[in-house]
Formats: structure tokens, sequence, C-alpha cells
């Protein structure tokens, strides 16, 4: 049988969890392989379709993290659990848990960023025996932006995590600061063997990547995701291309040695 790759299938959602006003974690009924970092469209008929990144992946299932920012996702917000919702894919080539085996670990996220990465810092807080030390620095513009809270406190039995906020309208546990203000902070030890994965805005991960540069890291040790330009998934629309790079299909994910000229 040819397969159709516009067509989507349904998937039923499990549960909804909601983060913030506008962010809530669709767990949606999904059977087969998937790798942190891709993305899914999902689509409702008559409203049309949205790049979504897989926040989660567990036994017969997947997260989708979505915020409420259009017409799609409106209409996604008014779904409950045991509704369906039409996805297709996966699309993109992921993160490679192989590249950050048996290595210290650094990940830098800012809002949403942590989205895409949550899988990877779940796995390699489940398998401690698979890494060296890591450090998760997680910055959120406010405390009431904050997502995966029970995840976080989770994430610090078992590595360093540093939350940080842009300003705290309240007392808060949180750290204050951009999350570059604490990359030279980082304990190292051979920075050949670290790794490194930045996601969040553009000016973001720019000048948290200079900020690993400066603390020794190679550029080949660090990893980016583009995700914010994920589009059809198929690259035929044309709206992810960089030069002659389509990010639905060579990316997300890349290498800093060549997510570097992928000026955005």
């Amino acid at each position: 049988m040819i397969r159709n790759d516009y067509i989507p299938f349904p998937s039923r959602i499990l549960e909804v969890i909601r983060h913030t006003e506008i962010e809530y974690t669709f767990r949606m009924e999904y059977q087969g392989e998937v790798k942190p970092g891709q993305f899914f469209e999902v689509s409702i008929p008559k409203y049309g379709e949205a790049p979504i990144s897989v926040s989660g992946i567990g036994e017969n299932f997947i997260d989708l993290t979505i915020r409420r920012v259009g017409k799609v996702t409106n209409a996604v917000f008014e779904r409950y659990a045991g509704d369906l919702l039409l996805l297709r894919g996966p699309y993109g080539n992921g993160f490679e848990l192989s590249d950050y085996q048996g290595k210290d670990l650094i990940v830098i996220a800012g809002g949403t960023g942590l989205s895409p990465v949550r899988a990877v810092v779940d796995y390699f807080s489940e398998h401690p025996q698979e890494r060296g030390r890591m450090t998760l620095i997680s910055g959120f513009k406010t405390p009431h932006d904050i997502l995966f809270r029970q995840d976080l406190k989770r994430w610090e039995e078992s590595m360093d995590v540093i939350l940080t906020v842009d300003c705290a309208e309240e007392d808060t546990a949180c750290q204050i600061g951009l999350v570059t203000k604490y990359i030279p902070d980082i304990p190292l030890g051979d920075v050949k063997n670290t790794a490194a994965i930045v996601v969040g805005p553009p000016a973001m991960m720019r000048f948290s990547v200079q900020g690993l540069l400066a603390i020794g890291l190679p550029e080949e040790n660090i990893w980016i995701s583009q995700e914010r330009k994920m589009c059809c998934g198929l690259g035929k629309c044309g709206h992810c291309k960089i030069g002659d790079t389509y990010v639905c299909l060579d990316g997300p994910v890349f290498n800093y040695t060549k997510g570097k000229f992928l000026v955005d």
C-alpha cells in the first residue's frame, strides 16, 4: 500500500495537563517510533494545522505541549480527554540520545524551548548511569510562565537545576536574570567530553552558545533546535527554508557546526 504523508490519523486525547493560562500539555494516544525533538502536525478540520514539538514520550502515548496563540490552537484548547485530534508525523530528525551518552551534559532552555528537550532531560534523569554530571538551566519571563513544575522538582534529585526568571513580580525561589548569567558558573570537567543542548528564542540561543564557547566547549559538542521554523513537515511549503536547508527535513535539530550558518 502506498502511504500518503499528507493524510493525518486520528489520535485520542488521554489527558490534558494545564501549566499556565495559555499553555497546556495534551497527552495523545500514539504507537510508533518517535524521538525527542521531533514534531507532529496537529489539525482540526475547518481550522487548519499547526506544528507541535514532542514534549514527552511514554508507552503508547506522546505529550504535545501547546501554547494558545491562534485559530488552530484556540480550537485545540476546546478539546478534552476522550476527544480526538488529527495528527501526522513524526517529522524531523530529533535529538539522538547516543550523542550525549557517556558525557557530561548541559541543557539550556528558554521559555517553551523546554518542551522539545523535556524528553531528553527526562531520559537522563531516569538513566543517570548513562551520563556524567548534568546541568539544566531553564529560564522563563516570570514565575507565572514556568512549565513542567513537577518535572523540575523531580529533576533536581538527579542533576543540577537552575530555574531562572527574567523578573519576579512576587517572592520566588527562582533565580533572577537571563539564562546566560549562569553559564560561567556551570561546573565543568573535561570540556571535550561535555555536550550541550540549547533551545529557545533565536537571541537566547545565540548568546547562550557564545557563553558555552567562552567556557571552552567545542562547537561540535553543541546542538541547537530551530523548532520555531517548522511548518509543513514535508519540505513542500518552503517556509522553513534557510539557504539550501529545509529545517523540517534536515532539522529541526542541528549540530552547531552547521546550525551556526542558519541565520534566522
